[in-house]
């Protein structure tokens, strides 16, 4: 008879935190990994000791933290980010998570709820998921204005989880399935967070990071007046921004803030990952050199979201998949190190941080906003237009990739109806409007059709101590954050350094240039949507934000968006059924591993399965990499893992066949000893039931 299976609870997909756990492994860790783990790979700990509040400090403030898996459905769905009809998932690299923070103001009660997701943007659909969903659990306690979202920006996530049509096109419609795995997920890493509340402090941090961002816009940026210019000597922003929190006397997590597109990673790629800013937070809470936490609970939780990093590009040689190597999953890691590595070093010199958490929220009608001369280059009032998207916008970013598909003459696509319904003329008066854009599609116009471009759009700040967190909705070129940024340290009067531009956050409106940016028409400036005053109006109205959370008066949220849920397609199909190879069943091994492999070489298994669609497993996994441990299987790995990918092929249409590759490439510390590589999945029979299943390879040796 085989040993048994000693299943470690899914710390890697879930990571769910129990603060009992913490405490032993905390205690336990210091007595066997050592007091201080290597600066390089692990966060410096401090004296351990009890996680009961009664056994801590009081401090200023309570924190908590949390992490749940946010990925969708990993094969047949277009993914996210490049708009290519022929990029659709075909199984995962890494897992995409949802790293949340809440921060108590213990004097007032005031809390915030931060989240940082592996996503490619927020969508207005997510967001309005996400709160309904906190409001039926905690009432008023979590609400629009105090729960900031926002997304890392990677390109290699499936998408259709929009309620506008411009960001479901390329994916064929709504997915109702990713859609529903993102918002569980991010509402888990709330929960998580709200329930993992101990008395803790928060510090802050700052340093410069100069190789792992470049200029994609250079024509546009030079276009700027010197003293804007002069910000950035290298055209780059450079800056690392970091909060550290502390529960008691332990580490709990940081937010590492850094300018640069999450796009190593090309769409020639078609398993789902997180890229280089996913790959930084997995390093730092699993430790590179394979520590792990004795208890299976994380004892770190690390976020590496985005600021203003609309012309900021990680492929540092100015093409796709090229920069610092040729190798793009390479690139992810490397890019994804450098953040690491400086936010480890601000993090070692952070200071405590007070002033206690608020928030502030409205709500602004972006198409339709008159912008006082306060805040335009020519000091004459202006308005916003109508969304137009731009010509050059089809374009796309030629160093990070393609943009908008399926306009090109005589293309004919599942979603040509729908093109042919945007193709209409841009009226003379929007077109002057928006010059000198050369005007595609005036989305603004055909919200009476279809919800195309999102119209009315989020502004908020979030204060925690002395950071403050000006949420975007969309992709802000660093010249255009800065001019924000010095609008709001000067409505609020604090040092410019205490205020950050987060992109990616709360919705999502494709670009924000500055005026003279826009004037370039490169792919940034046809992309913003609102006309070239887009960003006066987000300094005006910003700044009307920042006036009432300085005077802590109530602020007047404005035009609710409007909920589009009921008005979603989907020319996607469903699974209609799966079938074994013939005389195999599912799970059956295919193709077995070699008996034996050296370290640094890489196992394959294939294993006959069904449609991944059929369930998701958030928070489970597709793979396990095992290891025979005094007689049990004892997981080592899965498929949230860097050394590990799934992938899923279909081998027979009419049938519903399909198969399973597990790949592991072992490390030069992977321990010798016996292994086995166990696949999970779910078979739809043709009535329409669904079962899981499980396949388990033959043993092999690594040595």
């Amino acid at each position: 008879m085989p040993p048994p299976a000693v299943l470690r609870p899914h710390r890697r997909p879930s990571h769910r935190i129990r603060a009992t756990g913490l405490t032993i492994a905390a205690a336990l860790g210091a007595l066997l990994l050592g007091t201080v783990p290597s600066p390089a790979h692990a966060a410096p700990a401090r004296t351990t000791g009890s996680a009961d509040a009664t056994d801590v400090a009081d401090g200023e403030y309570l924190v908590g933290r949390g992490i749940a898996d946010v990925t969708g459905e990993a094969a047949e769905t277009g993914m996210m980010g490049y708009s290519s009809f022929d990029q659709k998932t075909s199984g995962i690299h890494q897992r995409q998570r949802s790293r949340a923070f809440v921060v108590v103001d213990r004097a007032n009660g005031r809390r915030v709820a931060y989240v940082n997701a592996d996503l490619g943007m927020i969508f207005q659909s997510v967001r309005q998921g996400v709160l309904t969903r906190l409001r039926d659990r905690y009432g008023s306690l979590y609400d629009e204005a105090n729960v900031l979202l926002s997304a890392t920006h990677t390109h290699s996530g499936p998408g259709g989880f929009s309620h506008h049509v411009a960001y479901n096109l390329s994916v064929l419609g709504f997915q109702s399935a990713t859609y529903r795995a993102i918002v569980d997920g991010i509402v888990e890493s709330v929960v998580e967070a709200h329930e993992d509340l101990r008395p803790g402090s928060v510090e802050l941090g700052t340093g410069t990071l100069t190789d792992a961002s470049v200029n994609r816009s250079r024509t546009a940026f030079d276009r700027n007046p010197a003293a804007d210019r002069a910000a950035f000597p290298g055209a780059i922003d450079p800056a690392m921004t970091v909060l550290r929190f502390g529960q008691g006397d332990r580490d709990a997590g940081a937010i590492s803030w850094f300018a640069t597109h999450n796009t190593s990673i090309t769409n020639r790629n078609t398993l789902i990952s997180p890229d280089n800013k996913g790959y930084a937070a997995y390093a730092w809470e699993h430790d590179l050199e394979g520590v792990r936490y004795l208890d299976d609970t994380p004892g770190f939780v690390a976020a590496f979201p985005n600021t203003n990093a609309g012309d900021m590009s990680p492929n540092l040689n100015l093409k796709p998949g090229s920069g610092p190597t040729e190798d793009e999953f390479e690139n992810a890691r490397t890019i994804g190190l450098r953040q690491l590595d400086k936010a480890r070093e601000v993090y070692r010199a952070t200071e405590p941080t007070g002033g206690g958490v608020d928030s502030r929220l409205a709500y602004v009608d972006m198409e339709d906003v008159a912008v006082s001369g306060a805040y335009t280059p020519d000091g004459a009032p202006h308005r916003t237009c109508p969304a137009v998207v731009g010509a050059s916008t089809l374009a796309g970013s030629v160093e990070d990739g393609p943009a908008i598909p399926g306009f090109e003459e005589g293309t004919r696509t599942p979603v040509a109806g729908i093109i042919d319904a945007l193709r209409v003329e841009t009226p003379a008066w929007l077109a002057a409007c928006q010059y000198p854009k050369a005007s595609l599609i005036p989305t603004g116009l055909l919200s009476n059709v279809l919800p195309v471009t999102p119209k009315i759009l989020p502004l908020q700040i979030v204060r925690i101590g002395e950071l403050h967190l000006v949420a975007g909705p969309g992709e802000f070129t660093i010249t255009a954050g800065l001019r924000i940024r010095r609008t709001v340290a000067q409505q609020l009067g604090v040092p410019l350094g205490h205020v950050l531009l987060q992109g990616y956050a709360n919705s999502y409106s494709q670009y924000v240039t500055t005026p003279e940016e826009y004037d370039a028409q490169q792919y940034e400036g046809g992309s913003t949507l609102y006309g070239r005053y887009t960003l006066p109006a987000y300094q005006q109205e910003f700044a009307r934000v920042a006036a009432s959370l300085r005077a802590g008066t109530a602020l007047d949220r404005g035009p609710v968006p409007p909920d589009k849920s009921g008005r979603q397609f989907t020319f996607q199909t469903g699974v209609v059924h799966d079938s074994p190879p013939a005389a195999k069943a599912f799970g059956a091994v295919l193709t077995p591993p070699a008996a034996s492999y050296p370290r640094g070489g890489t196992v394959t298994v294939e294993f006959a399965t069904g449609h991944p669609k059929n369930d998701v497993r958030r928070g489970g996994t597709f793979l396990e990499v095992q290891r025979l441990v005094g007689g049990a299987w004892v997981r080592e790995l899965d498929d949230g893992d860097w050394a590990t990918a799934y992938r899923w092929t279909r081998l027979n249409g009419v049938t519903g066949t399909s198969k399973a590759t597990i790949t592991w490439t072992t490390g030069p510390d992977t321990p010798a000893g016996t292994y086995r590589i166990v696949h999970h999945g779910d078979a739809k029979n043709l009535f329409g039931k669904t079962a899981p299943f499980t396949g388990t390879s033959p043993v092999f040796t690594v040595s």
